[in-house]
């Protein structure tokens, strides 16, 4: 085992654990006072869609994001805004929902949500424990300086760390670095606003510190995720350095970069203004976005979106089941995943050396929505059938190809085995895949049924014939042993 020191040349030598590697499925978890409102613009479509026709300053005023919800509350004339003052009347406050929140999580079951993130396939999970609104999940020995009794009645972090582990999952902890509404209350309203929101005071860079120390020591995390960035006069590279020595199978990911008073202000300027929000709406509106790289991660975390190509570096595509990731009752059912959509993005985010962090955004008393409840369980399902060719496994030599009749194929491989996925049901047999040759000891199977497929090369295409009668299902897969010389 390694000793790493608290500078960038020692942290980059931190190898990324396997665990993580094969673990390719994790449930995000955003819960806090945001939850009692549950309002955000839900009939814009996602960030992405949001941010192309409306361009940043439409998104922040119409976020999706009901987890945004105080930010969005503070903007002049925003739906949020009218949605509130409709609801709750002019004198209350964001702080008035503390009680409401706390009164809720008395019916919370953490065992509950343990046993449903096991049975939907995960292999970690990841909790908010402190989103941008600044409340706290946990019962901090350093208070909100700004807010008396900011923080949830019961121990959360704590009370599903110990769910969790029991089930045999990782357990994971986000915070929000960079952001907190009680130490800035001017609202984000466009990009520059985005990125130089968060505070100077290295009184907030302290606090920030000592509640990762604190969430390290007390709760034992394998995961750090921070967001958005970190405050200029923190201590990251400690740190870093500290939860390695402590944890040397533990992952940090890539939303930890600083920018100091020097760089905000060169932001504000009027041309550099421009150039940023238009490079910042191509990133995001393309797709496969990352955000400023740091110094150090151990993986990239593209938000609703991901790759069209293998990506050496390991990632992450993170996203809500609907269009938000903390809960929003104003969302119609059109905007949450299928099945099929969710299987065959989860594929294809595998085969390019991704893992995909799911969010679940429970109601105020800890309920998780039938609808989201519904679909990851039936996810499950399918990666009990399938998950040979997903758990463990490595990108191939190539991701993707197709069936001559049209259909779209993702490749993984583990060890001597190369899976093949169809996603979608085939309509004809033999089913033919393009550009695949194999040898001629290879034996196929297909996952969840009779072993051993008659199968030939048809010249530069593999043809194999499938007899059994094929349940439904969003995708099958293809068993290769051994897998094509690469």
């Amino acid at each position: 085992e390694m000793s790493f020191t608290p500078s960038y040349k020692s942290l980059r030598k931190h190898e990324l654990s396997d665990w993580y590697h094969d673990a390719k499925f994790g449930i995000f978890i955003h819960w806090s006072l945001s939850s009692v409102p549950a309002f955000a613009v839900a009939d814009k479509g996602d960030i992405k869609e949001v941010i192309k026709k409306e361009g940043f300053k439409g998104h922040f005023k119409n976020n999706p994001y009901a987890e945004w919800y105080l930010n969005t509350l503070r903007i002049e004339g925003s739906p949020t805004q009218e949605y509130h003052k409709i609801t709750y009347g002019e004198k209350f406050s964001y702080d008035d929902i503390v009680p409401i929140f706390n009164e809720a999580i008395k019916k919370w079951d953490p065992h509950g949500w343990a046993e449903l993130f096991k049975r939907a396939g995960a292999r970690y999970v990841v909790l908010v424990t402190k989103h941008h609104d600044g409340f706290l999940l946990w019962p901090s020995k350093y208070a909100n300086p700004h807010k008396e009794n900011y923080f949830a009645s019961r121990d959360i972090v704590g009370e599903l760390t110990s769910a969790v582990t029991s089930k045999g999952m990782k357990m994971g902890f986000y915070y929000s670095g960079a952001l907190d509404w009680t130490f800035n209350e001017n609202p984000i309203k466009d990009m520059v606003s985005f990125v130089t929101n968060g505070s100077l005071d290295p009184e907030y860079a302290e606090y920030v510190d000592k509640h990762w120390y604190e969430l390290i020591d007390s709760y034992s995390p394998i995961i750090l995720w921070n967001d958005i960035g970190y405050p200029p006069a923190g201590k990251d590279m400690e740190l870093m350095a500290y939860f390695y020595n402590k944890t040397p199978d533990g992952v940090v990911n890539d939303r930890w970069t600083k920018l100091g008073k020097l760089v905000r202000n060169a932001l504000k300027l009027w041309p550099v203004k421009k150039i940023v929000g238009w490079i910042a709406k191509r990133v995001i509106t393309k797709g496969g976005g990352t955000g400023l790289k740091p110094s150090h991660y151990d993986f990239r975390t593209p938000e609703y979106a991901h790759f069209r190509k293998i990506k050496k570096f390991k990632w992450e595509c993170t996203r809500g089941i609907g269009n938000s990731f903390g809960y929003n009752k104003m969302e119609p059912e059109s905007n949450y995943l299928t099945l099929e959509e969710l299987v065959h993005m989860f594929v294809d985010i595998v085969s390019k050396n991704g893992n995909l962090l799911l969010n679940v955004g429970p109601t105020a008393d800890g309920t998780i929505p039938e609808i989201q409840k519904n679909l990851i369980l039936n996810f499950g399902k399918w990666l009990e059938i399938n998950g040979e060719g997903i758990y463990g496994t490595r990108p191939w030599i190539r991701a993707e190809s197709k069936t001559l009749d049209g259909l779209e194929v993702r490749y993984t491989q583990k060890n001597e085995v190369l899976y093949a996925f169809l996603l979608g049901k085939p309509t004809e047999s033999p089913v033919v895949i393009e550009s695949l040759n194999v040898e001629a000891n290879t034996e196929i199977d297909l996952l969840g049924y009779s072993q051993g497929l008659k199968w030939q090369n048809d010249g530069e295409n593999l043809s194999i014939s499938i007899t059994d009668e094929l349940r439904d299902a969003p995708a099958y897969t293809l068993k290769l042993n051994p897998k094509p010389a690469e």
